[in-house]
């Protein structure tokens, strides 16, 4: 019955969760790839699903709209975005504007430095300061078929991919966390049984998860841990902090924001702190201790920090929605094309 069911509702095109639901019997794409738009067609396919009757039912003609980029974004990529926006959805005004100058505003900051760790890439960046480091490619899916090895060798099995990645990522949602101290984290798994909480997997089968539950994240602390070349979240912190002006380091270490899914994780601010602190004392203070416990280093976590990048833009498209110099016009496009993209500033030639 359930699977007649789930025949019966299959469409031609399905997004989100309606498409996770059904993944087993659908062919899945995946239109961004590390923060990056890599196929146009399904983008649109996506934009239109966004705006049309099934979700927000609106009239792009009459509409101004706000999309979000990650910094430097390139500009055949800036004018990739630019175009479809003119002449396939054919919006009234556009503005393209970076996640951290969204995560900032949001956050109630002037200044700062983001960590935005997604479903596809995790990147440091300031919406002040011309550059953005990013983490080597840690894919959620590197990290999740990883997760599933580590289930297989406990002896569990699972029937296909749709499995796999829809199964590990509630689990990862529902059970993990970032181990503060992943030595005490694997002493506590491999001689006690307090870390083993219970899940139930979709097909009705009760599986037991232990130290999978910190060591599914700790590859965004080490992504040899996934044969991925790159520092970990907390040295490309460090790094990009110290890649700027020394005048502006001191406020950036104070005010450090997450955003992004990926870093939901319990524990990850916490650990953060720690790694960055050990970094600042070990190659900044050369191991003066004193001198630590005068600097400020403060991790910021907002509870709704998944959602962090949409509230931003939100908040920075409603202060502007009646500025009309602050936004991209049909007019001005009309005039002088992709030139027009200029106006934005930021993005490399």
């Amino acid at each position: 019955w359930f699977q007649q069911t789930l025949f019966a509702s299959l469409q031609d095109l399905m997004v989100g969760d309606e498409a996770s639901e059904c993944r087993s019997m659908l062919e899945v794409s995946y239109p961004m790839e590390i923060g990056i738009v890599r196929c146009w067609e399904d983008m649109l396919h996506l934009w239109d699903h966004t705006f049309g009757p099934q979700r927000l039912n609106i009239n792009p003609p009459d509409c101004k709209a706000l999309l979000t980029e990650p910094p430097l974004n390139p500009l055949k990529n800036r004018q990739k975005i630019a175009e479809p926006f003119r002449f396939h959805q054919k919006y009234l005004n556009l503005y393209l504007a970076t996640l951290s100058a969204c995560c900032v505003r949001v956050a109630g900051l002037l200044t700062g430095v983001v960590v935005d760790s997604g479903d596809g890439v995790t990147l440091s960046a300031s919406p002040h300061a011309p550059f953005r480091r990013l983490l080597a490619k840690i894919h959620l899916s590197s990290i999740i078929y990883s997760s599933v090895q580590l289930l297989l060798l406990r002896g569990y099995a699972f029937n296909h991919t749709a499995d796999f990645e829809t199964t590990v990522r509630m689990m990862k949602e529902n059970l993990c966390f970032v181990g503060y101290n992943t030595e005490h984290e694997q002493k506590l798994a491999n001689e006690t049984s307090v870390l083993v909480e219970s899940y139930t997997l979709p097909d009705g089968r009760t599986i037991m998860v232990g130290g999978e539950r910190f060591g599914m994240p700790e590859a965004l602390f080490q992504p040899h841990l996934i044969n991925v070349e790159g520092v970990g979240v907390a040295e490309l912190l460090f790094n990009t902090i110290q890649a700027a002006d020394i005048d502006i380091r001191s406020d950036f270490y104070k005010h450090i924001v997450l955003s992004g899914g990926s870093t939901m994780y319990p524990g990850l601010p916490s650990r953060l702190e720690r790694e960055i602190k050990q970094l600042y004392l070990e190659r900044v203070l050369k191991g003066d201790t004193e001198k630590l416990s005068k600097c400020k280093i403060c991790i910021e976590g907002p509870p709704r920090r998944k959602h962090m990048v949409f509230m931003g833009g939100a908040v920075l498209a409603n202060i502007m929605k009646d500025k009309e110099s602050f936004w991209l016009s049909r007019a001005e496009y009309e005039e002088r094309g992709l030139k027009v993209l200029d106006k934005l500033g930021g993005a490399p030639r």
